[in-house]
């Protein structure tokens, strides 16, 4: 299924998207009326709001252009999980760019984005020039936890996916590098699209197979395929589980391939009117248009 969050005539509703129809399920005003809930009532209560969606009468569909699609959720209940260095050939222009010599990560590189970086597949990006200049694109794969756990083992651990989405793991590469951490340059606000919907598991044959492509006004910048991750999805959850718990609902951006800007040579940035769009195979695309402003 390709779930949503989206607000339609002034509500939040959670639903399903079949062909160019949302379906949005009535509200029964339990805990599960948002992603959150959804995700966190577990397997038996996913199969009965699947059984909602099929069973849905007219009134409860609704065409996709009626609505706007928000983040799948909105307001994650912790910081994205995000992975740096992920591909090789992301590593490589990115320590070239450096001048350091080309070593891949013995481990997985970790960091994380603020909640409030979250933002919807379609809504306008806000550049502050006075913040930063250097807003960088990246597109990546992202997992959505179903099944909480701790020290899971790597076999076992697509087990504990929910689903898939996208997200574009916006950078403030001058932050980024002025600061000598991610976090800040990777936390701005409005700096993490995700969406446009949350593919289920059982929809994702091999999350190690799916192409990922970024534009810039319709010029392709990133182009590569998940099968070139350093460290695959199962292995990730293993290494961040063994030690710390993950819970249903928790985000992993699984790292970007080569082709972001500032390792271009000249490097290149994002700017007012600019739009970025990401896509990864299977699941959909997000499209944000960069818009001025400050304050």
């Amino acid at each position: 299924m390709r779930l949503i969050t989206c607000d339609y005539r002034g509500q939040i509703h959670i639903g399903a998207v079949e062909g160019e129809t949302a379906v949005l399920p009535a509200r029964d005003g339990t805990a599960a009326d948002d992603m959150l809930g959804l995700i966190a009532a577990g397997p038996p209560y996913w199969r009965r709001f699947a059984a909602e969606v099929v069973a849905s009468p007219p009134p409860h569909r609704v065409p996709l252009s009626e609505l706007t699609l928000l983040a799948p959720i909105p307001r994650p209940r912790k910081n994205i999980i995000c992975l740096g260095l992920n591909y090789a050939d992301h590593a490589a222009e990115s320590l070239a760019a450096h001048g350091r010599e080309l070593v891949l990560p013995e481990h997985p590189v970790v960091f994380t984005k603020a909640v409030t970086s979250v933002t919807g597949p379609t809504a306008d990006i806000t550049l502050d020039e006075a913040v930063t200049t250097q807003l960088d694109w990246e597109v990546e794969l992202a997992v959505i936890i179903g099944r909480g756990g701790r020290g899971i083992a790597a076999e076992r651990a697509l087990e504990h996916v929910f689903g898939y989405t996208v997200i574009n793991d916006l950078s403030a590469r001058d932050l980024q590098f002025r600061h000598k951490q991610y976090f800040l340059g990777k936390s701005l606000d409005g700096a993490c699209p995700m969406g446009p919907w949350i593919v289920t598991a059982d929809e994702i044959a091999d999350p190690q197979q799916l192409d990922l492509r970024c534009w810039v006004n319709g010029e392709l910048k990133q182009a590569a395929n998940t099968r070139r991750q350093i460290f695959s999805i199962a292995e990730t959850i293993a290494v961040l589980s063994r030690g710390m718990s993950l819970e249903p609902g928790d985000i992993i951006a699984t790292g970007t391939p080569a082709g972001v800007g500032f390792a271009r040579t000249p490097p290149q940035f994002l700017r007012a009117g600019d739009v970025v769009e990401c896509e990864v195979e299977g699941i959909g695309r997000l499209r944000n248009r960069i818009v001025a402003g400050g304050g």
